[in-house]
């Protein structure tokens, strides 16, 4: 069964001078074009392609990469726009149709946006939709447990914080106090699941949890305080942007840890910053 939008590894049934012709199963043969031809393929070698459309509407095969496949959420651009909607640069020779009536505003050309990638399920076509919202999933309680590591896509900048897309399928949060710097939609990063709210929703923290959390980080700044030579210029008088920038981690983050240490009585606390105590 071809896998339209994805990835599929067909072997190699004719060459002709427009390229090689693909066993495509019940679809038929599907045309790999000559400029994806190496020189080695031969007829019963097997080859990876992604399969979508070409500008006839006909089934081709391509070693080419997009941006996304079907299933995915991804950030793409606006390449143009004409009457019947807009097209997305995704790393193909054809763009990704995005109609009218699936975007939340109009786009512009130049300007990138949140979209979910879909098969029509009338037309057949391979479209894009910026109305994400009725794809997203809520997690499954069994499988998002407090602490397990996920990918987010940020989606949009809220009051609280930022809307994430959580491993690609379900709806979350990520709130700025839970992170170390600041992102922008499209941007994507590694997290933890802090909880999974009552409605399905994920709440999830970059980089550990709970006391875990800080205690890393403390043997971090620890193991850095030893390699610098037991002195750095930071501590309570540090802005949150010094303190992401150099240690990528959150000013409450680094206090926490901070504290931590001074309990342990390995460091001294000093108006200029923090020392160790004795080094080994």
């Amino acid at each position: 069964m071809i896998q339209l939008g994805n990835f599929n590894e067909l072997e190699i049934v004719r060459f002709t001078d427009h390229g090689a012709y693909l066993d495509g199963g019940e679809v038929g043969e599907i045309l790999m074009p000559k400029s994806y031809v190496r020189r080695e393929m031969r007829p019963g070698h097997r080859v990876r392609v992604f399969v979508y459309l070409d500008q006839q509407e006909r089934l081709v095969g391509t070693t080419e990469t997009p941006l996304a496949c079907v299933g995915d959420y991804a950030y793409l651009e606006v390449a143009w726009v004409n009457e019947h909607g807009a097209f997305l640069h995704w790393g193909l020779m054809k763009d990704l149709f995005v109609p009218f009536s699936e975007q939340k505003r109009r786009m512009e050309v130049g300007s990138s946006y949140i979209v979910y990638i879909y098969i029509d399920p009338e037309t057949r076509r391979i479209v894009a939709t910026a109305k994400v919202e009725r794809f997203l999933r809520t997690a499954p309680r069994a499988d998002y447990y407090r602490g397990r590591k996920v990918g987010l896509l940020v989606q949009q900048k809220t009051p609280l914080g930022f809307k994430v897309i959580v491993d690609n399928r379900y709806m979350g949060m990520l709130y700025d106090d839970q992170t170390y710097g600041s992102y922008h939609t499209g941007d994507r990063l590694e997290a933890t699941v802090v909880t999974l709210r009552p409605d399905g929703r994920l709440d999830v923290a970059e980089g550990n949890i709970g006391k875990g959390r800080f205690r890393t980080f403390a043997e971090e700044l620890e193991e850095e305080l030893r390699r610098v030579g037991g002195f750095l210029p930071y501590g309570d008088l540090s802005t949150p942007e010094e303190i992401a920038d150099r240690f990528h981690t959150s000013k409450k983050t680094f206090k926490r840890a901070l504290g931590q240490l001074y309990r342990e009585r390995k460091v001294e606390l000093m108006p200029q910053g923090v020392r160790l105590t004795e080094q080994e």
